[in-house]
């Protein structure tokens, strides 16, 4: 964090200063949550949970070398106290950003959202000093964190926001406000907490509500090939961008294909020239994150081929998604488990097929959550969508979900041992294990909530060292 006194971050807060000797001390270290990443010079912020209360952990932490503690009661250490953790650390983040020179961007969408923010990430590293979410830390605690992460050299700010529900992301918005919002699709991911598809992009579209006019520098970036985010350029005063395969798109991709081992390539159209990608990660689904990506990175200064260079050497970021595995047996682990909707199922059976040409492949899939009414027909089409695409076998894994992935499957063609219902992830394993062949190509994938990369790690460690369980 850029470096604040104690008297500072209490007026900034509204906070009382307790057993404070010195207010002018300055924090100069990072803002944790975690007792365990607490270090000289950082500031810990202590959230009462319903297992575990921050503020116990008071001592340690100043132990460890954090400056104080910003909590709701004092602690017998130096501490700012406040009566509402959560809007502090929010206000706190609000006047670091306001004091930054960094260019703040933004992002939302049903799908993709953190694969994206790394690509963009990966892009502007290679112009400026680049902070950004890490994992998937979009809530209203990750977002300011990783905000107050940022320091004096930080140039670019590239922040994922998450929403279950209308207002969520212009609070998120109101406590960071970027310059460039990025809008990526409209899908079912949540449709059950929020209502259906209208609502979800009504919440998704705070983001460029948010934005600053075109004449203050905002710019909405949106995806042309994705109607409900299309019409979002109606809600905002910012220069509007598109980016798609549609051929009105201003940053678009031409000539579509997937290598042999199932990466994307294509031509990148940028306003400013078009170059040549060819992508480290696996997926057709990838060529509209990356188009959102580059078309960002034009957005703040990069050429074409600077663009392309970079996406063609970008890596995953974050754990378990398409995390590719090769095994020394020759079986190919693919960990998409990390979460699950429709869309992101769909684009993960096809990035399977296309991986697994001439190879059998497996789908290992669990329960896609808060589907609401649309559950049902959803598991269903995705179990369908299997048979569709070839894949060699499905394995269901779970309960009620799992059954409707089945019956999808058989309802399509699939009889006999092309599908398999399974009760959890070591029935699952211990399938897999006495079936599996050298060359095949395993995709697991479901909700966070079901845990399946548990699986895909425990097939990972057998290759690598022989019979290890599920966790």
């Amino acid at each position: 964090m850029i470096a604040l006194s104690l008297a500072e971050i209490a007026e900034v807060v509204g906070g009382q200063t307790h057993d404070i000797p010195d207010p002018s001390v300055q924090v100069t270290g990072p803002v944790v949550r975690d007792s365990r990443e607490a270090g000289p010079g950082s500031l810990f912020v202590a959230f009462a949970g319903e297992r575990v209360d921050g503020h116990d952990f008071a001592a340690a932490v100043v132990e460890s070398g954090a400056v104080a503690v910003l909590g709701t009661r004092p602690v017998g250490v130096p501490a700012i106290v406040v009566d509402d953790v959560q809007a502090a650390l929010g206000a706190l983040a609000r006047h670091v950003v306001r004091r930054l020179g960094a260019t703040l961007v933004a992002l939302t969408g049903s799908a993709g959202k953190t694969s994206t923010k790394d690509l963009i990430a990966q892009v502007l590293q290679r112009k400026a000093p680049t902070v950004f979410t890490p994992g998937s830390l979009n809530n209203e605690i990750g977002l300011p964190l990783t905000a107050l992460s940022a320091t004096e050299e930080t140039r670019f700010l590239v922040l994922e926001m998450g929403a279950r529900g209308i207002g969520h992301i212009s609070y998120l918005a109101g406590l960071t406000p970027p310059k460039v919002g990025l809008v990526l699709n409209v899908g079912s991911a949540h449709i059950g907490e929020f209502g259906g598809r209208e609502q979800i992009a009504q919440a998704k579209g705070e983001l460029v509500e948010a934005l600053p006019p075109e004449a203050e520098g905002g710019t909405a970036i949106l995806n042309a090939d994705d109607p409900y985010v299309r019409a979002m350029a109606s809600r905002t005063k910012a220069k509007v961008i598109f980016f798609g395969e549609s051929g009105e798109a201003d940053v678009r991709a031409e000539n579509v294909r997937l290598t042999d081992t199932g990466q994307p390539s294509f031509r990148l159209h940028t306003p400013s020239g078009a170059s040549d990608v060819t992508m480290r990660l696996y997926g057709e689904h990838h060529v509209s994150n990356a188009l959102a990506a580059a078309a960002v990175a034009h957005e703040l200064g990069m050429s074409a081929d600077e663009i392309a260079v970079a996406l063609s050497e970008a890596g995953s970021l974050s754990r378990w998604r398409m995390e590719v595995t090769e095994r020394p047996d020759g079986v190919t682990v693919v960990n998409d488990a990390y979460n699950a909707n429709p869309e992101s199922m769909r684009a993960a059976l096809r990035a399977l097929a296309a991986m697994g040409k001439g190879r059998r492949t497996w789908a290992v899939l669990g329960k896609m959550a808060e589907l609401g009414d649309e559950a049902l027909a959803e598991h269903d089409a995705v179990g369908r969508l299997a048979v569709r695409l070839n894949v060699s076998k499905l394995v269901a894994v779970g309960g009620r979900e799992a059954a409707w992935l089945q019956l999808g499957a058989y309802n399509e063609g699939s009889w006999g041992e092309e599908s398999v219902h399974v009760s959890d992830a070591q029935a699952a394993v211990d399938l897999l294990r006495s079936e599996l062949r050298p060359g095949d190509v395993v995709l697991v994938k479901a909700s966070r909530s079901v845990g399946l990369e548990s699986v895909a790690q425990a097939l990972v460690e057998t290759g690598a060292e022989g019979e290890v369980s599920a966790r």
